[in-house]
């Protein structure tokens, strides 16, 4: 590889793309509070995907990794260069090339921002349901790169769901169109879905095709408040064996509570373990939901809280958008995973976890998509104490280590990037681990996309 200095001169003379000095906003994304902080030769801004191509081809050809990068506000380092190479930033690719609403169908570009795009099907009364959170600096493509969730895949499942088809940049600098504004398409392999969740590491999204749905007349969360563990997940399954078609379900344990609650809009009892329902649909099938949702909480809760104006429904999903904050901030930061598990041993892997922070001296608390089975125990940590970041590693580990023994898997929808790269073997097994590297291979033989990140 060329000096890094030379990487970027050469880079700037053969592209058209602009080409500027790494600086450390392209370096790191939500695991730098654990220590993770990559290094570049270079930072790439394209505008176009003809540009990204270019950009492709010219590092192929010199041996230089490139590394994709949206919003940087993964939790896995997978848009983290590690080894130098061109970051390969997607921001300047956020124009709607199309808009269909009586389709129900947009065409827009990797760098719009996720709150744009679902402002903008709402002006046309229709709603892009994934919202995997940080939506004001998440990107698009790099929902997709990592087929994001978030608390309405519940009802609405993840960003790949609501993918019709891609444009993306392959090895060794070419654009490819894999499927488009259709609702069926069975022609060939899913390479579609190959991308999707790649990470980076098979291709580079440049532009996506996504279906759109009418916007619910109403949308109205209910919360309750239940006397430990046990009794919060024993509501949830009931919720999920009842049949109820509830837009979310989210825990959030009495730790989480803690120190959130006080900036909770409502009465939050001591010491309480939290779920949060949604009913949504027209009005009388929200409303219908929303009374059944209260029966089947207060069968034992210690309170209900069900807001019904606009202004405190907001007020309340601003309040859980914001819990990773809150938390981060009791010690200054904080490192959380997203294991999944089925959903019959879901209170068991939150007992689990939070015990692994306390055997090892870290504070912990969880909360997560509880229909899901998807977890977010988080370790707080002091981000300049070297002793604390080791143990954060350990514990991590030991969450890997409890959702595979559990039926489970490393990541449900943060992705495995490098955090989890050297779990992934494990969960999938030898066979299967040998076909992930062969299709890594098909797609990038000299190994420059993405390098060190989920194969």
């Amino acid at each position: 590889m060329s000096p890094i200095a030379s990487v970027e001169r050469e880079l700037r003379a053969s592209v058209a793309a602009e080409v500027v000095a790494p600086t450390a906003a392209y370096l790191s994304d939500e695991t730098e509070a654990r220590g993770i902080r990559g290094h570049a030769d270079a930072v790439a801004l394209p505008r176009t995907a003809e540009e990204v191509a270019e950009v492709v081809a010219w590092c192929y050809a010199h041996d230089v990794a490139i590394v994709p990068r949206g919003g940087g506000t993964g939790y896995a380092a997978g848009a983290v260069p590690l080894d130098g190479g061109v970051v390969l930033a997607l921001e300047r690719l956020d124009r709607v090339r199309s808009f269909d609403p009586l389709l129900w169908r947009i065409h827009v570009e990797a760098g719009l921002r996720t709150g744009e795009l679902r402002r903008l099907g709402r002006e046309g009364g229709l709603l892009f349901p994934p919202d995997p959170g940080a939506a004001e600096q998440s990107q698009i493509g790099g929902n997709i790169a990592t087929n994001a969730g978030g608390p309405h895949a519940y009802k609405y499942g993840v960003t790949g769901a609501w993918v019709t088809g891609l444009e993306v940049v392959i090895a060794p600098g070419e654009v490819v169109q894999l499927g488009g504004p259709l609702t069926k398409d069975v022609a060939g392999y899913d390479l579609k879905h190959l991308l999707i969740g790649s990470e980076g590491t098979l291709g580079v999204i440049t532009a996506a095709w996504l279906r759109l749905t009418p916007a619910p007349e109403a949308a109205w969360p209910v919360v309750g408040f239940f006397e430990g563990l046990r009794a919060g997940c024993a509501a949830i399954e009931r919720v999920v064996g009842s049949g109820l078609p509830a837009a979310a379900l989210e825990y959030l344990d009495g730790e989480t509570m803690r120190y959130t609650g006080a900036t909770f809009p409502g009465d939050v009892p001591a010491g309480a373990f939290a779920v949060i329902a949604e009913a949504d649909g027209s009005r009388d099938e929200a409303a219908r939901v929303r009374t059944d949702l209260l029966d089947v909480f207060g069968e034992d809760a210690l309170s209900v809280y069900a807001p019904e104006t606009p202004a405190e429904i907001a007020a309340l999903w601003r309040w859980r958008d914001g819990l990773t904050l809150v938390v981060g901030a009791q010690r200054g930061g904080k490192a959380g995973e997203d294991i999944a598990v089925p959903l019959d041993r879901l209170a068991e892997a939150i007992q689990e976890s939070l015990e692994i922070g306390r055997r090892l001296g870290l504070p912990a608390c969880s909360w997560g998509h509880a229909g899901d089975g998807n977890l977010h125990t988080t370790f707080l940590v002091a981000s300049d104490d070297e002793r604390e970041l080791a143990l954060v590693e350990r514990a991590s580990e030991e969450l890997f280590d409890l959702a595979l023994r559990l039926g489970g898997t490393i990541s449900g929808e943060h992705g495995v990037g490098f955090v989890k790269h050297n779990w992934l073997e494990r969960q999938l097994g030898p066979r299967a681990f040998d076909l992930h590297g062969a299709v890594k291979h098909v797609f990038d033989p000299r190994n420059l996309l993405n390098p060190g990140k989920k194969a």
